[in-house]
């Protein structure tokens, strides 16, 4: 005759949650966070009430069905919320303002950055000149040279528009 190991059916409720929540760590979708949430409350909770094993599935299936179609959603529209890009790297150096360091010769110069590095320069606009100390902006970055235009170029532009 075999023992009844329904009584021990609550380390397998509680094994199961934990394997979930591991599986969650990997994964941090919330996926499996709600299906450990459902069966630690549904299958682990209606065993401590005495419910039958049948009882208990259905318990803990409800639950995390109740819980992956209502509170995941505004979990990962929370998480989402909060992550708005900031440009970093090359991408951050574009539209930045810069002091004209040394002389351009034929449209090529230095220029220190906002941010205080120090970049060789080009203008993008051949015709203009920039004296030492004058103000300017990043319209691009090529390789290790910034193209740049003379503030004032950058707002008569933006007044003729």
């Amino acid at each position: 005759m075999l023992p009844d190991l329904s009584q021990y059916l609550w380390i397998a409720w509680l094994v199961l949650a934990v394997l979930f929540v591991i599986i969650e760590l990997l994964t941090l979708e919330f996926t499996f966070l709600m299906l450990a949430a459902g069966t630690a409350i549904g299958g682990l909770g209606v065993n401590l009430l005495g419910g039958s094993w049948w009882l208990q599935v259905l318990a803990a299936a409800v639950v995390s069905a109740l819980l992956l179609f209502t509170i995941r959603p505004l979990l990962l529209r929370v998480l989402h919320r909060s992550s708005v890009l900031h440009p970093t790297n090359v991408d951050a150096i574009y539209g930045m303002g810069a002091r004209v360091v040394a002389p351009f010769v034929n449209g090529r110069g230095s220029v220190r950055l906002d941010n205080g590095e120090q970049w060789t320069a080009q203008l993008a606009d051949t015709d203009g000149e920039l004296a030492v100390g004058a103000r300017a902006f990043v319209t691009a970055v090529r390789g290790a040279t910034v193209e740049v235009t003379p503030e004032a170029a950058t707002t008569e532009r933006s007044v003729d528009e």
